[in-house]
């Protein structure tokens, strides 16, 4: 069969085809169990009812129009969205790296609105931001970098939440506007910053006058256990960007900012012509009603709890495990190997999981899984682990 796709994705052999809650079915009636909800996109599963009828409603009604216009939909969802990460301005747009690229943009003008005429911005090690030029320079992964140089100027790298090293800098540059930073590493590992990590940072940006970005592409909407990691850490970000599970797989991104961040970007400073159409919007705003009749939030901390505790009795002591971490449904099960055909033999075993940072196993089910499923999970990761690490 010609495939005329281009060649970016290497794609494991199954064709998905239905999908119902937590589950997924492939194109010959084969059942999976989803542990990775479309990379923290699906927390809602697959198919919700309260989605599918919100979007085909919103579909007879109005699907697009331009920011031109007020949009009822785009407003609602902005002031929710905006109450629960206490935050003030929203901007929408279409995924995660546009809702960075545009807490980039904000820091910039930040930056020269006080006359830095280069302002800079500081970014960690091992971190995930998106793929277009200014959030691929901003990620720390020298593979995804390769062969798209010269990057973007402006980003400084420190060890991922390393406060010391961001002192260093502070010391070094006049011209550092904001850091920017993932409460918890996603692709980087499933790497959750040390308790009490970001409010020593919130303090420092304070100190020093800089903005502080919160990427919660993978960590908002929930899926720790709070409505966004930071506030784990009692702490709101200057700017907070949030994607992936807001839509619940219709494309959707927000930037979110308060004080003078939420006011830095003016009428024809930035735009977007699909970003908070009224179709993405509705969906938004049917995720939000979902999560809180749920009480998804409350049940992810619980669900997190107990799959991480059944990780650590099951594989903790075995030989070739170095870690087992994570927050609520964000799961990292660190090996002292390459592992990358784990996602593999998991298909084998019916089951949708991800291999990241080379070695370790991503976990990131749906917010709506059972005690049961949840369990499966475990049981079935584990499995697989255990006949892996004793090949040597």
């Amino acid at each position: 069969m010609s495939d005329a796709l281009m060649n970016t994705y290497g794609r494991l052999p199954v064709t998905l085809v239905r999908g119902e809650g937590a589950r997924v079915w492939d194109d010959s009636g084969r059942e999976y169990l989803d542990a990775l909800a479309g990379i923290a996109v699906c927390g809602l599963g697959h198919a919700h009812p309260a989605v599918a009828e919100a979007l085909a409603d919103q579909a007879r009604r109005l699907v697009h129009v331009s920011n031109n216009y007020h949009i009822p939909t785009q407003q609602e969802l902005g002031r929710r969205i905006a109450e629960r990460a206490g935050q003030e301005r929203v901007f929408f747009c279409n995924s995660g790296a546009e809702a960075n690229e545009t807490a980039i943009k904000i820091a910039r003008r930040y930056g020269h609105d006080r006359g830095i005429e280069a302002p800079r911005i500081v970014v960690c090690e091992q971190a995930f931001h998106g793929r277009t030029l200014a959030t691929l320079t901003a990620t720390g992964n020298p593979k995804a970098q390769a062969g798209f140089g010269p990057l973007v100027e402006g980003f400084d790298r420190v060890p991922f939440g390393d406060i010391d090293a961001i002192r260093t800098l502070a010391d070094e540059r006049a011209d550092i506007v904001a850091v920017m930073i993932e409460p918890v590493q996603g692709e980087g590992g499933i790497r959750p910053l040390p308790k009490g990590r970001l409010a020593e940072l919130r303090a420092l940006c304070d100190e020093m006058g800089w903005l502080l970005i919160c990427d919660e592409i993978q960590s908002g909407m929930g899926r720790t256990g709070a409505w966004f990691a930071q506030q784990h850490d009692g702490v709101t970000a200057d700017v907070t960007t949030v994607a992936k599970a807001l839509g619940n797989g219709v494309p959707i991104g927000a930037c979110l900012a308060r004080g003078e961040a939420g006011e830095t970007l003016v009428p024809g400073s930035h735009g977007t012509t699909f970003g908070g159409n009224p179709l993405a919007c509705r969906a938004g705003l049917a995720v939000l009603d979902a999560i809180d009749q749920g009480a998804l939030v409350e049940r992810a901390a619980v669900l997190g709890e107990r799959m991480v505790s059944g990780f650590r009795q099951t594989l903790g002591d075995l030989d070739g495990v170095r870690e087992i971490r994570g927050r609520g449904l964000m799961i990292g099960i660190e090996l002292d190997r390459e592992c990358g055909e784990l996602m593999r033999r998991a298909l084998d075993a019916g089951l949708l999981i991800n291999v990241t940072a080379g070695n370790t196993l991503r976990l990131l089910p749906p917010l709506i899984i059972t005690d049961d499923e949840a369990d499966r999970i475990v049981d079935g990761v584990a499995t697989i682990a255990r006949d892996f690490l004793a090949e040597g």
